[in-house]
């Protein structure tokens, strides 16, 4: 069986709209599929792991990948950098496997424009009154954060259309199913099957 070279996805969505809680249950049930992991130069925090949950770098290392042209994109963030690698991202998918990237649009219209045969899905929640309540729900932020979140959530949402893919989360068990489609799906596409069965389809048909 011959090796193909894996996909990379990105998906987006509001928060609140559950994309972490479908994105880790997906890479429960598949073990061909794994999230990106970003650079930073923040500090790592107790209980992280380097190369799983950030890759840690040093501020002269993360210019240096910088000036080598090999972020996809990349921001700071209170002071700290935030980076994808493409190399890191490829090195991945050259193992024949799947790899999520959890961005929003603006990152999305990044990579889409270096690595336009990237597959993009966006999650939406099934209203904001769901949005709302989900966001209600944590019992974390105060009225003043949560309303600020709404009002993100609705410049995030207008960008849905720019993705391949769109998932509406009203039912997890079913968004979960749909989300799992795509990846299969994609999987069966002619190239990609004529690439990892080239022998037996050369048996089939002498």
């Amino acid at each position: 069986m011959k090796q193909t070279s894996g996909t990379l996805y990105i998906v987006s969505a509001p928060s609140g709209a559950g994309k972490t809680s479908l994105v880790t249950a997906l890479i429960e049930a598949d073990p061909r599929v794994s999230v990106s992991v970003s650079h930073t130069t923040r500090a790592m925090r107790p209980g992280e792991q380097h190369g799983v949950n950030y890759h840690f770098v040093s501020h002269d290392a993360f210019e240096e990948l910088i000036a080598q042209g090999d972020f996809l994109e990349h921001a700071e963030v209170f002071g700290n950098f935030y980076g994808t690698s493409r190399s890191a991202l490829q090195h991945v998918l050259d193992q024949g496997n799947d790899l999520i990237l959890e961005i929003d649009w603006q990152g999305a219209q990044q990579v889409r424009a270096l690595m336009p045969e990237a597959l993009s899905v966006f999650i939406l929640p099934p209203s904001q009154q769901a949005l709302r309540a989900r966001l209600d729900g944590r019992g974390q932020d105060s009225e003043e954060i949560i309303a600020g979140r709404m009002r993100e959530a609705v410049t995030e949402m207008v960008h849905y259309d720019e993705y391949d893919y769109v998932i509406i989360n009203d039912d997890f068990a079913l968004a979960l199913d749909e989300l799992k489609s795509v990846f299969v799906a994609n999987r069966l596409l002619l190239k990609k099957q004529q690439q990892r069965h080239s022998q037996l389809l050369e048996e089939l048909l002498a």
